[in-house]
């Protein structure tokens, strides 16, 4: 039974695994061989038993030591090499949202009004017949009102509606507020419209008000004219169509030049040249009074316009569903 041969071929095994899957096997195999060294004590005299024994014990402490030894330093590669993270491999692209293009319109619309001094108000999505429809002389037989299939309006329980603009802001600022006054009121307003390319039941408009002493349709079209320059970032030219509506008056129809053919006429312009982009007038004096201001004193116009609208042409969208999709690769372009 030589004892320094077998310490020296087993320490050599030892060091030589790579792995702790074959420390484990070569130290199980260990634990093997010195159970074979102990079980061969039995045949050896006993005087020579005890000196052996303790010898086989000592073998048997050192060579834990070095397993164990090994086993620490196989952990701490096996860690070192998960660890490892290699600073020349290309970073990977972090996907990060991005600003819906309604929103990116709607924080440049009011950063361009609020530099020309108007306030930015906001309002309920839930109106009543009077904010949305009386006090702003709408009469009860206009065909928005009807409460059939054939109108426009989403009606709701308790003589409540789903607000179908934005006006109905400017008349509750106008009955907390006196003039002069000064505001544009985005928001989505929902109608009762067939969905196709130009029409949904619910999208993003903006309406505008301003009263004072001496408000004339000037003041609007110079207001107008420098907020389309803003906007598009290049001059426009713009046009003013009579029009009729019930809480303006005179009323007209606000032309922008196509931005498609610049004003040559084209298929998106019907070969006009021009691309309807609101409607404005002079606030109807009925208006006013409903708000417990007077006529005689005071004056203003009002407009409005689609925010939807001006994303379609801002960013040339021909089909205003995309707005709704949700689809990442349309909202991913902005």
């Amino acid at each position: 039974m030589n004892l320094k041969e077998e310490k020296i071929k087993i320490l050599k095994k030892i060091k030589e695994t790579k792995t702790q899957e074959e420390l484990e096997k070569v130290w199980k195999e260990t634990l093997k061989e010195i159970k074979k060294l102990t079980q061969k004590l039995k045949k050896i005299p006993l005087k020579k038993r005890k000196k052996i024994g303790k010898e086989i014990n000592e073998l048997k402490e050192k060579l834990e030591k070095e397993y164990l030894l090994k086993k620490g330093i196989l952990k701490e590669k096996k860690e070192e090499k998960e660890e490892f993270f290699d600073i020349t491999i290309p970073a990977k692209k972090i996907e990060i949202g991005s600003l819906h293009p309604i929103t990116l319109v709607k924080n440049k619309v009011e950063e361009i009004f609020q530099s020309l001094g108007f306030e930015v108000v906001l309002g309920p999505e839930i109106e009543d017949e009077w904010h949305n429809f009386d006090a702003l002389n709408i009469p009860p037989e206009h065909p928005a009102r009807d409460v059939l299939s054939l109108g426009k309006t989403f009606y709701l329980e308790n003589e409540k509606l789903m607000r179908s603009h934005t006006s109905s802001v400017q008349i509750r600022y106008m009955e907390k507020h006196n003039p002069p006054l000064k505001i544009v009121a985005p928001g989505k307003v929902f109608r009762k419209d067939a969905i196709d390319a130009t029409h949904e039941i619910e999208f993003w408009q903006l309406e505008g008000l301003m009263v004072d002493k001496e408000i004339s349709v000037s003041n609007f079209k110079a207001i107008m004219e420098e907020f389309l320059r803003k906007f598009f970032e290049k001059e426009m030219k713009m046009r003013l169509r009579p029009s009729y509506f019930p809480f303006t008056e005179p009323s007209f129809e606000v032309d922008i030049s196509c931005l498609i053919c610049n004003g040559k006429g084209c298929q998106t312009c019907k070969d006009t040249g021009w691309i309807e982009s609101g409607g404005a007038g002079m606030v109807h004096p009925q208006v006013l009074r409903n708000c417990k201001i007077d006529p005689r004193e005071w004056q203003g116009f009002a407009f409005g316009m689609g925010l939807t609208r001006l994303a379609m042409l801002k960013y040339k969208i021909p089909d205003i569903r995309y707005f709704n999709s949700g689809d990442l690769r349309f909202l991913k372009q902005f």
